[in-house]
């Protein structure tokens, strides 16, 4: 399958600028998807350089390229530490992470991870995975339902869609993405039905997927592998994304770490206060440009942030 239609990279140019790549240097995309960026990265890279590309997604592995320069890790990347000292990698020069869910992963109706196909409720972006929106939908209260909602989804009406589910759960089954539309539909506004429509959809999927724990799992384990002057380059489609990444960009961390810890670490911590770890290198947020966002929906929201390991 081609890359093209499998998934079209958002922010390429600006990317690759944030890397700052260098022939010799080795780099790591934490979210390989069709391998849009991954494929200019190579690109980029001499005999001497290297490219490791992560994600749990089968999918992903059989479309993954072949070169030399370039090694596929069918894993989730929080692991990233892990397989690095797998490889013998102690410290590389950049790392990229696009937490966009793909056009791939969209357009592939079977996954249940959009509301436009019907479909079986799944939303598992590692397939092997035992968790799935079938389950979390017949499986919790109608507390926790709501704590997601609203959390995961910023929906208002957080506590009515959870309680129509458990309704309707006690006469059946909630199996399809259809079954689901059917209940929430007409709990939301006319002027904001699909908008809405979407954050329940993607509130689930957090939850599938555990992404806010995963992602500042992989922040703080991305940062501990770059090398000074190293880039972490992150690029996020909602506030709490942006949130978590924009926070751990001032603070160096995301996992606060534990007193015993901090004082024992000379290297973190100086004269009882934290040395400053990263540097924002774009001041704040990089968007679409408009010629982007014309011949790239998916890049709609998107906000690209730039960091350098000091």
């Amino acid at each position: 399958m081609n890359c093209d239609c499998y998934h079209i990279p958002v922010m390429l140019h600006e990317c690759l600028a944030g890397l700052n790549v260098r022939s010799d240097g080795t780099y790591i995309d934490l979210t390989y998807g069709g391998g849009g960026h991954s494929r200019e990265i190579v690109k980029l890279l001499g005999c001497d350089g290297h490219l490791f590309g992560f994600d749990q997604d089968l999918d992903a592995m059989n479309e993954s390229m072949t070169d030399d320069r370039f090694t596929f890790v069918r894993s989730n990347f929080r692991f990233v530490s892990n397989w690095m000292q797998y490889y013998g990698v102690n410290h590389v020069d950049g790392i990229l992470a696009d937490l966009g869910v793909s056009s791939h992963h969209l357009d592939e109706a079977e996954r249940g991870f959009s509301f436009r196909y019907d479909a079986p409720l799944d939303m598992r972006m590692n397939q092997r995975g035992l968790q799935t929106a079938q389950k979390i939908l017949s499986d919790y209260s109608e507390e926790q339902l709501a704590d997601i909602f609203h959390t995961y989804g910023e929906l208002r009406q957080s506590r009515r869609i959870a309680s129509a589910i458990v309704k309707k759960r006690q006469v059946s089954d909630i199996k399809t993405t259809n079954e689901l539309s059917n209940i929430v539909g007409p709990l939301l506004g006319k002027d904001r039905e699909k908008k809405d429509m979407a954050r329940v959809f993607q509130a689930l999927r957090i939850e599938v997927n555990g992404e806010m724990k995963v992602l500042k799992e992989m922040l703080d384990a991305a940062t501990r592998l770059l090398r000074p002057g190293g880039r972490l380059v992150v690029m996020t489609y909602h506030s709490l994304e942006d949130r978590i990444v924009k926070n751990h960009i001032k603070n160096g961390y995301s996992i606060a770490p534990s007193p015993t810890h901090a004082s024992s670490s000379n290297e973190e911590f100086l004269f009882g206060r934290r040395k400053e770890i990263l540097r924002d290198v774009n001041r704040g947020v990089t968007v679409p440009t408009e010629t982007e966002l014309a011949q790239n929906p998916r890049s709609r929201s998107a906000k690209l942030r730039i960091a350098e390991k000091i």
